[in-house]
């Protein structure tokens, strides 16, 4: 392989790794906010328990998939920066934007959360997982706001040999976003309840103590993930109308990838359809709960199939008849340096992949039990 191609595949691996961590983030946080927010109407032990088991779920995979932003960052200063010296100023904007949200306010607020058990009045603690939630979507906003640039550079004008912001409104409001967005934000919330449906499916096949926990979020979660599947076909199909002519031409790799994703998403939109009636009795049905923990992965797999067909269709371009990848890459990169950046990088991910899995699978073998957020700690004795 040359250096182009090694630098495409160093891409395509570091991002999609990366997804698989901020896809399950932005379904699992407003299930957490959903559940906290019970809790804090009604009061009822469960939902505290709740609230705290699938929080700290939630908090393992945030936390492993910072590191794993951080990752993609280096990657972009290694290997493309052809697309920020021509590019910089636009695309660099929401990217920036993305950074102070993620890195400041969600993960200030995320702190809050954690440490304020018993700590904050009720209503602020509350507040804190909710604006959590929402920032995480701002965040999500802005990386698809700079992706869908390069689909379709709204907003910028060439001048020299640079692309300038003229209309910062255009750029968000860009026609390839207006449907991506709710898009990705559907596949979060299939992804995040497909995981509350696996764990639960198998809790319940080993036949836990915990019945009424578990029945409470395989219910949860199956009712979540049909409407986060509708969402996501939905909004898939509506992506069309914005796609330019000519993509999906240049890398024809792209094309059955867009079909099989399609089929698989329809497949588990018409299951969990079919499951919504049986809801009340699914927890009972022990003979379906294999069946369910086999779905769990299917919308991680799904969700990388999206991202290589979006990102492959557009090839050869970097910036959709603007900045050809080529062009974007950075001068002067050999195969033997972009090969050793993607073993360091692609080894690092997996390494992070594994131990999210790792710790999340403890977490959900384990239950509901001896859980460490939110846990009252008893005060050191001090002499």
């Amino acid at each position: 392989m040359d250096a182009l191609e090694l630098a495409r595949l160093q891409f395509a691996m570091t991002g999609n790794l990366h997804f698989l961590f901020v896809v399950l983030t932005l379904g699992l946080a407003p299930l957490v906010a959903i559940m906290h927010t019970r809790w804090a109407l009604a009061g009822r032990p469960l939902h505290e328990r709740l609230t705290r088991f699938w929080g700290q779920v939630y908090v393992i995979n945030y936390a492993l998939g910072i590191v794993t932003g951080l990752v993609m960052e280096f990657q972009f200063g290694l290997s493309w920066s052809g697309l920020t010296h021509y590019a910089g100023d636009v695309f660099g904007a929401p990217l920036a934007m993305e950074t102070l949200v993620a890195f400041f306010l969600e993960s200030t607020f995320l702190g809050l959360w954690i440490f304020g058990w018993g700590r904050l009045p009720k209503w602020a603690h509350l507040a804190c997982i909710w604006l959590v939630t929402l920032t995480a979507y701002g965040s999500a906003f802005f990386i698809m706001a700079a992706n869908s640039f390069l689909q379709n550079p709204a907003g910028a004008v060439v001048r020299g040999d640079r692309m300038e912001l003229v209309d910062i409104g255009a750029l968000f409001t860009n026609k390839t976003l207006i449907f991506s967005f709710p898009h990705v934000i559907g596949a979060g919330l299939f992804t995040g309840a497909m995981v509350l449906v696996g764990a639960s499916a198998y809790q319940l096949r080993r036949r836990t103590s915990e019945v009424e926990f578990f029945t409470k979020s395989l219910r949860t979660g199956v009712t979540t993930a049909a409407i986060g599947i509708f969402l996501t076909v939905g909004f898939g199909y509506a992506q069309f109308a914005g796609i330019q002519e000519g993509k999906f031409e240049g890398d024809t790799g792209a094309v059955p990838l867009g079909i099989m994703m399609e089929v698989g998403q329809l497949l588990a939109l018409v299951v969990l359809f079919l499951m919504l009636p049986l809801i009340r009795v699914l927890p009972r049905w022990r003979w379906t709960h294999p069946l369910l923990m086999l779905m769990t992965p299917l919308p991680f797999v799904l969700a990388i199939m999206g991202w290589l067909a979006r990102e492959g269709g557009r090839q050869p371009w970097m910036i959709w008849r603007k900045l050809t990848v080529a062009d974007a890459m950075t001068p002067g990169l050999t195969p033997p340096m972009i090969t050793g950046s993607l073993i360091a990088f692609v080894g690092v991910l997996v390494l992070l992949a594994i131990v999210d899995y790792v710790l999340i699978a403890r977490v959900v073998r384990r239950g509901p039990r001896e859980l460490d957020l939110g846990a009252v700690r008893e005060p050191a004795l001090t002499y």
